[in-house]
């Protein structure tokens, strides 16, 4: 997930400096998760709004999911069903020296 700093509601809110680097993390991600976890694709999603399934409604923020041949549906995966059989925190180990790196990334 990426979060900008800024608590915002809406794309419309974001500077440009805010717009590219929101893309740019993702590039970086999408370079990561491939390396790292072998993806072979990904669903990025913005929810803009409660109504729209925001979790933190006044807070935008862009989800990146991972994907593979043979996995679930992007719906079914965002619905809490088990999808890879590793934790969390083994995904978190894995990741967190590839984007410890990133001046861009708070990973405090």
């Amino acid at each position: 997930m990426i979060v900008p700093y800024r608590h915002l509601d809406s794309l419309s809110s974001l500077s440009p400096g805010e717009m590219v680097e929101l893309l740019e993390l993702a590039q970086k991600s999408e370079d990561i998760l491939r390396k790292v976890l072998k993806a072979e694709g990904f669903n990025l999603g913005i929810n803009l709004g409660k109504v729209a399934g925001a979790g933190i409604a006044d807070h935008i923020h862009l989800h990146i999911l991972p994907r593979w041949t043979g996995d679930t549906n992007f719906l079914l995966t965002i619905g809490k069903t088990k999808v890879i059989s590793e934790d969390l925190d083994s995904t978190y180990e894995r990741l967190f020296s590839h984007f410890h790196g990133l001046p861009e990334a708070d990973l405090s």
